[in-house]
């Protein structure tokens, strides 16, 4: 399998040949961090007061997107100074929706030549057996928020990023980008109903959101409310954008594409990404090399994914909260018959006429 990929004996990748981890670009000292302090929030103009949907979570009214307040300096210098390069790939979703299985799966399958997955054990172990996926691929808006733009502009090309942001909200280089410019993004959608479930299995394991009841959370999501919300513009920017411009945007829904088809899905991935699978290497197992390494089991029993925690914004989140189920449905799990038949209709309310439905 390995002759497949390529020479992995290296740590130093050479060039174009994947994307190289964003926490190594840390601890190897080749990206010292120059800080850049974020816009202060005097610059933010006239948005409304902060809204608490909890005491740990403040969101502001930004550009029609409910933002965690900690988030908009950052996110508005992520949209003032991010300069795009042609081969930059951007994964994006609505939190819970498969962001932690899309990084893995793109990673992987994007990086395959220089990090085999069949490397599992010592120095030249694959990154995602020794880092956690959120180690591996930085969340932009995060680095703005942090004052690190630094570490993002020394990855090597091509570089692999992610964002919770709407398409909307990303900066113009990035959403008005016409054919041939580059800086692809790949978007992952899911049942609301599943994802609202999903969120708040995560929120409750962190001691800063421990007490959310989930008819809060549900009624944040109905209303357009939630952070990162409305949840169905979110979705609808990326599919609008996807329809007008499939060289630059590839919509994946977590249950048709990702659960049921994952192995297609990771083939239509690698090419958008333009790291196409030779018949050769599907002849020789490479895809599903790439399913096994990034699947739930074999994720959530990897110990650099079961202690510790990982920093979402102002809360620490144990590493394991990211490795739950993985499924679909889960939804009856929590809600009534009447939250789900509610749920629906809002959200079919709110598509009419879109040509969109998240069914």
């Amino acid at each position: 399998m390995a002759a497949v990929y390529g020479d992995a004996s290296a740590l130093q990748v050479p060039s174009g040949s994947g994307p190289v981890p964003f926490k190594d670009m840390d601890d190897d000292g080749t990206a010292p961090a120059e800080h850049i302090t974020p816009s202060p929030m005097e610059d933010l103009g006239d948005l409304a007061l902060p809204r608490s949907q909890k005491p740990s979570v403040h969101l502001l009214p930004y550009q029609g997107c409910w933002l965690p307040n900690y988030w908009v300096p950052g996110v508005i210098e992520f949209q003032r100074r991010f300069n795009p390069r042609h081969d930059d790939v951007i994964l994006a979703s609505y939190p819970k929706c498969g962001t932690t299985w899309l990084i893995a799966l793109a990673f992987t399958a994007a990086a395959r030549r220089a990090y085999p997955p069949p490397a599992a054990v010592g120095e030249h172990a694959h990154p995602l057996r020794r880092l956690h996926p959120h180690d591996v691929v930085p969340l932009v808006e995060e680095v703005f928020a942090r004052g690190e733009e630094a570490r993002l502009d020394a990855l090597p090309s091509p570089r692999l990023m992610r964002t919770h942001l709407p398409f909307t909200l990303l900066p113009p280089p990035v959403a008005a980008a016409g054919a041939g410019d580059g800086c692809r993004v790949v978007y992952v959608c899911r049942d609301p109903k599943d994802m609202v479930v999903s969120l708040w299995h995560f929120l409750r394991r962190s001691s800063k959101c421990e007490d959310i009841s989930f008819a809060e959370l549900f009624d944040a999501v109905c209303d357009g409310t939630s952070a990162l919300g409305p949840v169905w513009e979110h979705a609808l920017s990326y599919w609008r954008t996807s329809v007008e411009r499939p060289d630059r945007v590839l919509f994946l829904r977590y249950d048709e594409d990702l659960l049921r088809n994952t192995g297609e899905s990771v083939r239509r991935l690698a090419g958008f990404m333009g790291r196409p699978f030779s018949a050769t290497e599907q002849a020789a197992g490479a895809v599903a090399a790439v399913v096994e390494l990034c699947s739930l089991g074999n994720m959530k029993a990897l110990e650099v994914n079961k202690a510790g925690d990982v920093a979402v914004g102002n809360l620490d989140m144990p590493r394991d909260s990211f490795f739950r189920k993985g499924v679909a449905g889960d939804w009856a799990s929590l809600m009534t018959l009447e939250m789900a038949t509610r749920m629906d209709e809002i959200f079919r309310e709110k598509l009419l006429g879109t040509g969109f439905s998240f069914a």
